[in-house]
């Protein structure tokens, strides 16, 4: 059984910096195609990044603004989301997940099976 768990959220202030990191157990991680997400509250999930298992990499123009970076380390099985010059904006539980389907593009939520438990990330003035 495939499981993720996110790590590294916390609580920033405005223009700080956050690595977060999300740790596969189960199956192949080298063959996932994986995706970062957040919620923020009172608003829907939406999408933040993708990395392919060939290292294809896609942002959120409206989320990133050139201030994500994603990162994979098949050999630690783990996924990274670092976040720099963040906002209160980016106040939000953050997800990574599995993409197992391929109905739209990589930012379609429902082609996304398996999903951690989201880390908090908390941005102040």
């Amino acid at each position: 059984q495939v499981q993720l768990v996110e790590s590294g959220g916390g609580s920033v202030q405005s223009g700080g910096s956050l690595r977060l990191s999300c740790t596969v157990s189960g199956g192949t991680f080298s063959s996932y195609d994986m995706g970062w997400f957040r919620q923020a509250p009172g608003k829907e999930r939406e999408w933040v990044a993708y990395i392919s298992q060939r290292n294809g990499i896609a942002y959120s123009a409206d989320v990133a603004k050139g201030r994500f970076t994603i990162s994979r380390n098949n050999a630690k099985n783990t996924v990274d989301l670092r976040i720099s010059r963040l906002e209160p904006g980016d106040t939000a539980v953050y997800f990574c997940a599995r993409r197992t389907k391929y109905t739209g593009a990589q930012y379609t939520i429902t082609d996304y099976s398996y999903w951690g438990q989201g880390t908090q990330v908390t941005v102040s003035v």
